[in-house]
């Protein structure tokens, strides 16, 4: 009998839903680089180069947990839409086999293309409200630079991690990462094409770490 009341237990605890599960937390801030530009209400961001790097203004961070984790069966599509001649979002960071959508949300047309060694890809010119949506799935990690063949100004990033816990800070660099498997990791924060930075953490269930990425 009380094998039987064991064997149910664990059969209950199997089917508990892993979004109820308490896990870990971290939380901390990312130290982001002067920005020159004025604090922007609207949040209209834009990536910039530099000596060849490339970043985000006003600045931002992806932090995200680096470890080996199981790849999901499926995973949401996402979206870059192309909105008064710029991409929005002008960084979206995703999980490897992650599909990314591009609508244009312009009255013109566009060509996203990229020539990011871990995809390259071109979508040709396709009019605003294009149906099927063109869209490209992201199967190696890494940045992609997204660029338009007709305006040459525009820009856009796909940080592609082979991670689902990842997140981007706000503008003052604060970050908060919940519901984390416990155990021994590399916490990173990437903050421009040449730069990321990582310190080691180890999360214990139930408890939340604070970690500052300076």
């Amino acid at each position: 009998m009380r094998r039987l009341r064991l064997l149910s237990l664990n059969a209950i605890f199997c089917v508990i839903p892993a979004s109820l599960l308490v896990g870990a937390a971290v939380e901390g801030r990312v130290e982001l680089p002067k920005s020159r530009s004025a604090p922007v209400q609207a949040k209209r961001y834009e990536i910039v180069t530099k000596a060849g790097v490339l970043s985000i203004r006003p600045p931002l961070a992806v932090v995200y947990l680096d470890g080996n984790f199981p790849r999901p069966v499926s995973l949401p599509t996402k979206e870059v839409g192309q909105k008064d001649l710029t991409f929005v979002p002008a960084l979206l960071p995703i999980q490897v086999g992650t599909r990314v959508e591009f609508p244009n949300m312009d009255d013109t047309y566009h060509n996203i293309f990229s020539y990011s060694p871990i995809k390259r890809f071109d979508l040709g010119r396709y009019r605003p409200e294009e149906r099927p949506i063109p869209s490209v799935v992201f199967d190696k990690p890494g940045l992609v630079t997204l660029r338009c063949d007709i305006h040459e100004h525009m820009r856009g990033l796909i940080l592609v991690l082979s991670t689902p816990y990842f997140v981007m800070t706000d503008t003052a660099g604060r970050f908060r990462l919940d519901k984390l498997p416990p155990g021994r990791y590399a916490l990173k924060a990437w903050v421009d094409s040449r730069t990321t930075r990582e310190k080691p953490v180890e999360l214990r269930d139930g408890q939340t770490l604070h970690v500052d990425l300076p």
